[in-house]
């Protein structure tokens, strides 16, 4: 943890190395929501009176420090790099580091102290270190606030994506990137605006409603001739056994209950039947190549399937819940209960961390790679690979089933 380094540093006097740990390190700045939400894109830099140096100071927090989300005070994002080339305060004339803690450092903000700072995040950037969330690593926070029990479990859901961000897998209180920067996630990836909007999708999450049917369809059909012929299921027969059952359907007739009442729907076209088989058929040897790939690269065992891919929407409403929480769409109440119930929920749809992250890793691809096998597969594959490795790991120290 960064809060370790920086006060080692301190009781050593090595300022060299504190300033190369703050240059590495994510910072927040505690800011009023109401003022956030009222001026977006903008960053205004708070400056309080502190008697140990009779002046005006700007507190900044590491991630490690900071306190439980609450509706009113949020944190945004700063850093180093930032304060050093683009802050402007003429009010405020120190810093000071994590107030209040063993580790609270002041220093002055200087232009010439801000070139000393400016020195320290090019040698950062000239090792090509980077930042801390931005490196494929597992990162824990240390202390009281980290999560533990069935809560750890469920943080665990989404350790592939936590790694490979560098974010803090364990904690609690989350913010993430800062106010801002959830609420830019949450907007960027899911169209997510208001509160009412991420209830509906974590609860679609939940209920494992944001996979596509179709995914599920065919791994329902190889897992139903599994349980028939004991076992091992050829790509032949898992094909015709899909293209069965779609004809099958599409050859009676069927009842539907809509607002105008109940509508009678006859046999479907052959054209639209024959363009569903073919579909499928194609989405079977899809699966059928990921899986190979996931044998070679040891994330799934010989002779092993992948028997759903629900794992995808539980991981990500791991996810949903911990970005919501640092975008204020929800509490800390709400999203550690969002949190137990995918756990829950991965338990009893899978044996081990091992078969879940095979699955999650699968709707990942099948939502994203379209089988090129890119950085939307190796980033999960490396980020499986220090799981199943690191000693520290969730899936090492959690079991399974709780």
């Amino acid at each position: 943890m960064v809060e370790r380094t920086l006060y080692e540093a301190k009781l050593r006097g090595d300022w060299p190395a504190f300033f190369d740990a703050l240059a590495e390190a994510d910072l927040f700045m505690a800011e009023s929501r109401e003022w956030v939400d009222a001026h977006p894109g903008r960053v205004r830099s708070n400056g309080y009176w502190y008697s140990q140096v009779r002046a005006n100071c700007l507190p900044l927090l590491t991630e490690g420090m900071l306190p439980a989300p609450d509706p009113e005070t949020v944190f945004t994002y700063a850093s180093l790099d930032w304060l050093a080339d683009r802050w402007q305060d003429s009010a405020i004339s120190w810093i000071v580091v994590n107030p209040g803690s063993p580790c609270e450092v002041f220093f002055p903000a200087t232009p010439a102290h801000r070139a000393l700072w400016r020195q320290h995040v090019q040698r950062l950037a000239q090792c090509d270190c980077g930042r801390s969330h931005d490196k494929m690593r597992l990162r824990a926070l240390e202390g009281d606030m980290r999560a533990s029990g069935a809560l750890a479990h469920g943080l665990g859901l989404i350790g592939l994506l936590s790694v490979s961000n560098g974010d803090l897998w364990n904690t609690r209180a989350y913010h993430g990137t800062g106010y801002t920067g959830e609420k830019g996630r949450l907007k960027e990836w899911w169209g997510i605006t208001s509160r009412e909007e991420w209830r509906h999708y974590q609860e679609q999450l939940l209920e494992a409603d944001q996979i596509s049917g179709a995914w599920e369809f065919v791994l329902g059909v190889r897992r139903a001739l599994s349980r028939e012929f004991g076992g091992h299921v050829e790509v032949d027969q898992w094909r015709k056994a899909a293209e069965k059952v779609l004809r099958r359907g599409a050859e009676g007739t069927e009842y539907r209950l809509s607002a105008d009442g109940v509508t009678k729907v006859g046999p479907r076209d052959s054209a639209d039947v024959t363009a569903q088989i073919a579909g499928v058929q194609r989405l079977i040897g899809r699966i059928a190549r990921y899986e190979k790939r996931f044998r070679a690269d040891g994330l799934l065992a010989e002779g092993k399937f992948i028997p759903t891919v629900e794992a995808w929407d539980y991981g990500r409403a791991v996810g949903m819940a911990r970005w919501g929480l640092g975008a204020r769409y929800c509490d800390q109440r709400e999203a550690e209960d969002a949190i137990l119930r995918a756990s829950r929920l991965g338990r009893a749809n899978y044996r081990s961390w091992e078969e879940f992250s095979a699955s999650y890793i699968l709707g990942r691809c099948l939502h994203f790679d379209e089988e090129e096998f890119g950085s939307w597969y190796q980033d999960m594959l490396e980020a499986h690979r220090i799981l199943t490795t690191d000693p520290t790991s969730p899936w090492l120290t959690i079991p399974w089933k709780q």
